[in-house]
């Protein structure tokens, strides 16, 4: 199984699940409330924070032809693209503050970047990784200037074909670079539970030999717990302060106490799916052996008497003669008299 480190800490292998919080836009425009969000985010369980570095120029243009007007069933319909990006955009003036911030709180903190002076940029405040969005997954040149860095690249699959995610690792591997993640999305905001299809996540990881994970816009924690028995390692979630907020993306993001409920219950999923273990120990003992099955004697007998299915049965607890060797023990005599309730044994059989 795949793995290596992002930062200081193991990804994949048997390293618990990677747990990112997403920033977002849930900043309100105020870097005090990115600050704290960053702080709420670790108390909550994070392993890491993201932010996502572009402005509404690097994005798109200033147009209100039709082509830029999002119409396509969002919660962001009849808005322009660039009057969405301006108002989502996190100052590129905040991203050293906000570092220290993350690195202060011992959370790890990078970034996806929308345009390769984003990548020259985040490259100037050292950042551990890179995330590719999935609408820049058929971005090559970008996917192939952060591979080049040598860092782990994170790539989110939620518009790509599978020719698309085929070119983005090769374009990886190309430069060398082998330290992949790739993140079942459904790029939907919020993504309905049935579009999830969690088991896209298995198949990403043996069609491409990579580290699986998740991206998730659904509503609640249901996906990202189910999503870790089918081998994600990383899970990424867009995290807010407080709904109140508002924003662009409050609506399918979780607050503080919904993402500490998310990162117990994705322990507790990791807890549940354990190893191959056929019992619990290696002998049974204590409730195990109380309701395992076993021979017993269930009538008083005397010394001679036959064993017959009227007087030996498989009965609770497991204290007894294996119930496997019922046939062979019929017909036999016992050597001694014996009470009701008396566990059978071979040293009782003649």
């Amino acid at each position: 199984m795949r793995e290596f480190y992002l930062g200081e800490r193991k990804i994949g292998g048997e390293a618990p699940c990677f747990i990112i919080a997403e920033l977002s836009a849930n900043h309100g425009g105020d870097i005090s409330i990115a600050k704290e969000t960053i702080r709420a985010a670790k108390k909550a369980g994070a392993d890491a924070i993201k932010l996502q570095t572009f402005t509404a120029d690097t994005m798109t243009l200033n147009s209100k032809r039709k082509e830029f007007l999002i119409n396509h069933g969002t919660i962001w319909d009849g808005r322009y693209l660039y009057d969405l990006y301006n108002e989502t955009c996190l100052p590129w003036e905040w991203h050293e503050e906000l570092f220290k911030t993350a690195k202060e709180e011992e959370l790890i903190c990078f970034s996806s970047p929308f345009d390769l002076t984003a990548v020259d940029f985040l490259e100037n405040l050292n950042v551990p990784a890179y995330k590719i969005a999935s609408p820049e997954i058929v971005d090559i040149p970008l996917i192939e200037k952060c591979a080049k860095t040598g860092k782990p690249i994170i790539i989110s699959t939620g518009i790509a074909t599978l020719s698309d995610i085929d070119l983005a690792i090769q374009t990886c591997r190309k430069v060398g670079n082998n330290q992949i993640i790739l993140l079942k999305c459904t790029t939907e905001y919020p993504a309905p539970i049935k579009e999830a299809n969690l088991k896209t996540i298995e198949n990403l990881i043996a069609t491409f030999d990579v580290i699986g994970g998740l991206s998730d816009h659904t509503l609640g924690i249901v996906v990202p717990t189910v999503s870790v028995a089918m081998g994600s390692k990383v899970i990424e979630k867009h995290f807010i302060l407080d709904k109140k907020i508002g924003g662009a993306d409050a609506s399918f993001s979780l607050d503080p106490e919904e993402f500490s409920k998310m990162v117990a219950s994705v322990r507790d999923a990791e807890s549940a799916i354990g190893v191959v273990k056929y019992k619990t120990e290696n002998k049974k003992t204590g409730l195990s052996q109380l309701a395992s099955r076993s021979l017993f004697i269930v009538k008083d007998l005397k010394k001679g008497d036959q064993l017959t299915e009227n007087n030996i049965r498989a009965i609770r607890p497991g204290h007894g003669m294996h119930p496997k060797f019922y046939n062979e023990v019929l017909g036999k005599r016992v050597n001694q008299d014996i009470q009701m309730g008396t566990p059978l044994s071979f040293d009782l059989i003649d």
